[in-house]
């Protein structure tokens, strides 16, 4: 949410909107900014008396746009939040009740709208979409977008630049890599390293280990390290590692390999370009030279013909790990997918 520092920042400054509609697929923003208000916007005395908490599973729309017209009783604004409104069907008298407060708000209430799309089938509600036109007409609409793939590094690392650590260049992917999308996790760990660091400390590969519980040398982003060098030794004793672990999931490793080789691909299909044009192509921002060098020293270990065939291997030991096209346990898929791409030269592969 592009927004969110702007907004954390007024809340500190007691600098409010009359209303703010926060919408979209990504709760973690969501959630946050909805904390901020109930912890900072009133003090602990006017929380008592103009502090009110609804949910949509209990409460209309209409209903708390008639408790956002009441006057507050002892602070200068109250404070209404409105969570999970999702879980309510938006009703022609909402969406009236709705219309009529945008144009006309109150300037003694803070009213607070968490409507967090959980999309159907990728299709967004029609109670979310008529709402965010509604809010949007207004600039009262706050939209929380999920963070792209190849944008959660970048968010990592501005997290922990937040929490006043720094980190080795590898470990914002190596998180995003253990722990994908899920921002609210990413969020929790880092906190867990927060507390036991001091400012201006560094996150280390041992200091990861140790509280968050990824192996230093034994994770899927060692695997794809020594996969991209075509180290053959150290790629084979990760994969027989993680094959063994209990804690590995077999596949974020494909989705983690899924996601290099086919960048890879795209890096080989580009050969003549230059550096920038390779990384504007495969999402990499300046700043993450240290990680294009990977990629650059790929492209001369695996042609495009070995990359294209690569993402075949990956596609079917993908559908074999969900029991289609013949099973393989655990330890057995691990190190089949190794030896299979780095002997993608010497072997048959079906394209898929």
């Amino acid at each position: 949410m592009k927004e969110l520092k702007s907004i954390l920042k007024s809340i500190k400054n007691k600098e409010f909107q009359p209303i703010y509609f926060f919408y979209g697929n990504e709760p973690y923003f969501i959630d946050l900014a909805v904390k901020h208000f109930e912890t900072d916007a009133l003090d602990e005395t006017e929380k008592a008396f103009d502090q009110k908490v609804f949910y949509g599973k209990d409460i209309s729309l209409e209903e708390v746009i008639a408790v956002a017209r009441q006057y507050p009783m002892i602070a200068q604004k109250q404070l209404v939040i409105y969570k999970e409104a999702q879980m309510s069907t938006l009703k022609p008298s909402d969406k009236k009740a709705v219309e009529a407060y945008v144009n006309n708000p109150s300037d003694t209430t803070i009213l607070v709208i968490a409507y967090k799309d959980e999309s159907d089938g990728g299709r967004k509600k029609e109670g979310g979409k008529t709402l965010s036109k509604l809010f949007g007409k207004h600039k009262m609409l706050y939209e929380s977008s999920k963070v792209k793939e190849w944008q959660l590094a970048a968010h990592i690392q501005g997290e922990i630049a937040q929490m006043n650590l720094e980190s080795d260049p590898d470990i914002p992917q190596l998180l995003a890599d253990y722990m994908g999308d899920n921002l609210s996790r990413i969020a929790n760990e880092l906190e867990k390293l927060r507390l036991v660091m001091k400012p201006g400390d560094k996150i280390t590969k041992d200091i990861v280990e140790k509280h968050i519980g990824i192996s230093k040398l034994y994770n899927h982003f060692e695997l794809q390290r020594a996969i991209a060098a075509r180290n053959y030794e150290k790629a084979m004793r990760i994969a027989f590692y993680m094959a063994k672990d209990p804690k590995s999931n077999f596949s974020l490793t494909i989705g983690t390999l899924y996601s290099f080789f086919s960048k890879l691909t795209i890096c080989c299909s580009m050969k003549g370009s230059s550096d920038s044009e390779i990384m504007s192509a495969i999402k990499m921002s300046p700043n993450q030279s240290y990680f294009y060098k990977e990629y650059k020293e790929a492209a001369t270990k695996y042609s495009l013909k070995d990359c294209t065939r690569i993402i075949s291997i990956l596609r079917e030991m993908d559908m074999k790990n969900k029991g289609m096209g013949g099973t393989l346990n655990e330890e057995d898929i691990y190190k089949e997918l190794t030896y299979k791409i780095l002997n993608i030269d010497k072997i048959k592969v079906k394209v898929l």
